[in-house]
């Protein structure tokens, strides 16, 4: 069973979630010609502090 994981920031609604993941799997399915029954998304939700872009905290970005 095909597993697609996906890291991004925290902070989006439930809605939001629900709608991406819906996409994805359409998607993958798209491509690949999968059974959506058999796709399996991981959502990991990280804090601003704990995520780093260039050597910097994301959680710095807007400030600099």
């Amino acid at each position: 069973m095909p597993i697609i994981k996906v890291d991004m920031l925290k902070g989006r609604s439930k809605e939001q979630k629900r709608e991406l993941v819906k996409e994805l799997t359409s998607a993958f399915n798209k491509a690949c010609g999968s059974n959506h029954v058999g796709i399996d998304l991981i959502l990991t939700e990280i804090e601003k502090e704990n995520w780093s872009i260039g050597g910097t905290l994301f959680s710095n970005k807007k400030q600099e």
